[in-house]
């Protein structure tokens, strides 16, 4: 039984790279610029020690509040009880990665932005608002009809 709670303790595989995935990170790993509002992937890299996160917010999806040199502050939801308390770490760069939560959502803002326009100019007003898909439509079934009987018993000894 392990006895030890260092800050490192029970991360055998969470903090491991994947098969022919080791050693450093690539230099643009640290050149993507992040800004305050971003929404960015906590994402341990063990072959980086300095500026690790604990444990637990690897994998966590936060939004960048504070942006320095080598590591940005990072508002993460964590629950502790019952209650959801943001808390805030700072992270060096090799530690974040972009996050694609809401790439979807910024597409349609960008549709639904080009579509407004559009509608301006042409002097009419549109609705964006999504509509739920709804049932599929109705249709018949038609092919050769086929009786079911169950098989004769018979036996065996």
């Amino acid at each position: 039984m392990p006895t030890s709670f260092g800050k490192r303790a029970r991360t055998r595989q969470k903090f491991s790279k994947a098969f022919r995935r080791h050693g450093m990170p690539a230099v643009s790993r640290l050149l993507v610029i992040h800004k305050k509002g971003d929404y960015v992937d906590i994402v341990c890299d063990p072959s980086i020690q300095k500026g690790m996160p604990y444990s637990y917010y690897h994998g966590r999806t936060g939004i960048v509040f504070n942006v320095t040199q080598r590591a940005v502050g990072v508002e993460v939801n964590k629950v502790v009880g019952n209650r959801v308390i943001k808390k805030r770490i700072h992270v060096r760069l090799e530690h974040v990665r972009k996050s694609r939560c809401n790439e979807q959502f910024l597409r349609r803002v960008k549709e639904n932005d080009a579509a407004h326009h559009e509608a301006h100019l042409k002097g009419e007003s549109i609705k964006t608002k999504r509509q739920v898909e709804g049932p599929k439509p109705g249709c018949f079934v038609s092919g050769p009809m086929e009786v079911l009987e169950p098989a004769p018993f018979v036996e065996s000894y």
